[in-house]
């Protein structure tokens, strides 16, 4: 795989694919996706659930197709600059979640511990799902996956809520 090539982020669809420019940080990029998906959050977690999760349902669905196209266009499947992927499954990961330090940063810490191990199923539909939907659909697991843990903790009130 060459990861040396680089996205055209004068194209929307590259820039939104490399998460704003995230994703062209050189060392782990997808942490950096995830990061730069927090303002994100922040703004639409003002709204009520109904509108987040419109909201999250447009990202997903858009973001197949912006990753699917930058994948062609940079000839790399699942290029690990392409991080709108992180965007989606730490959206799903904070669904729901009450607002506050602890959440976001345990929100975070999940989804990217999910997100870099891979249990399964995440790490076979990694491999055997390909294109836009598939790099989407093993952060899509891995986000609910996060989701399902946080709020285990949140519901044990280990963060006090």
């Amino acid at each position: 795989m060459n990861n040396s090539i680089k996205p055209d982020l004068r194209n929307p669809i590259h820039l939104l694919a490399f998460g704003f420019g995230s994703g062209l940080s050189p060392k782990a990029p997808g942490t950096m996706g995830t990061l730069a998906a927090i303002p994100l959050f922040l703004i639409i977690n003002n709204f009520n659930l109904y509108i987040y999760l419109i909201v999250l349902f447009i990202i997903i669905f858009f973001g197949i197709k912006i990753c699917d196209v930058t994948s062609k266009d940079l000839d790399v499947h699942d290029h690990p600059g392409i991080v709108w992927d992180e965007f989606a499954g730490f959206l799903i990961t904070m669904t729901a979640v009450p607002m506050s330090w602890q959440t976001v940063l345990a929100g975070f810490l999940l989804f990217r511990f999910f997100d870099i191990l891979k249990p399964w199923p995440i790490g076979w539909l990694d491999k055997k799902v390909a294109g836009g939907f598939g790099i989407m659909l093993d952060d899509i697991v891995a986000g609910a996956m996060a989701w399902f843990v946080l709020q285990l903790i949140l519901n044990m009130n280990w963060l006090g809520y």
